[in-house]
């Protein structure tokens, strides 16, 4: 497991953040990249986010602390980020993509990381803004999640081989993928609990004759 948490992988890591169009080229081609490391670093985007709704200071923030679930957001986080390398495998493997599912992963999770340094910036910033400041607040944020859609973009793009047109087009096709399957899963699910519910009503029946 060590290998995966190396300070190898973190450099390589930091070094994708600032040159991205590189850092995720070789993490392609030379398998420099981890997907635990993605991983964990979704699961501390998570948390950044929950700290942000429960601790970002009043002028910015009229979120009821106890509305706020954390492991629940967790669980959403990260259900939303395997739907997202799902989709994109899934619309890639049928346009010529060049991805494996692990470089999926490791693009979209290592985007992840700007974001949750502005929000921690962000929460800290709005304990001492004033009240006509807010627009400093949401200019800090949005910044953070431009630049890590900007990454997440990018690495689509570099692990692919794809032109940048080609990409949004594949992100579009993603998000309607993504769509998808959603309903596929609730339609299952829907039919799960149908034919449960009728075995249920059989047994019962039988239960209540003999």
């Amino acid at each position: 497991m060590g290998k995966y948490f190396s300070k190898a992988k973190w450099s390589y890591l930091f070094y994708t953040i600032t040159h991205p169009m590189d850092g995720y080229y070789w993490i392609r081609h030379q398998d420099k990249g981890s997907v635990p490391l993605a991983i964990l670093l979704v699961v501390i985007f998570s948390c950044c986010f929950t700290a942000n709704r429960l601790l970002s200071s009043f002028v910015v923030n009229d979120i009821d602390p106890r509305g706020v679930d954390s492991l629940y957001e967790l669980i959403g986080t990260l259900a939303f980020f395997l739907l997202l390398c799902v989709s994109n495998w899934s619309v890639t493997c049928l346009m010529g993509g060049e991805g494996r599912m692990k470089d999926i992963t490791i693009a979209i999770g290592y985007g992840t990381l700007p974001m949750s340094v502005v929000l921690v910036l962000a929460t800290v910033v709005s304990r001492f803004i004033a009240d006509d400041e807010q627009a400093f607040y949401g200019l800090l944020i949005a910044v953070g999640i431009a630049y890590g859609i900007i990454m997440i973009l990018i690495g689509i793009m570099q692990v692919h081989n794809y032109t940048l047109g080609k990409t949004l087009l594949t992100l579009l096709i993603t998000f309607v993928a993504a769509l998808i399957i959603i309903f596929l899963i609730l339609l299952l699910s829907n039919l799960i609990g149908s034919v449960y519910n009728f075995f249920y009503s059989i047994y019962t029946e039988l239960i209540f004759r003999v």
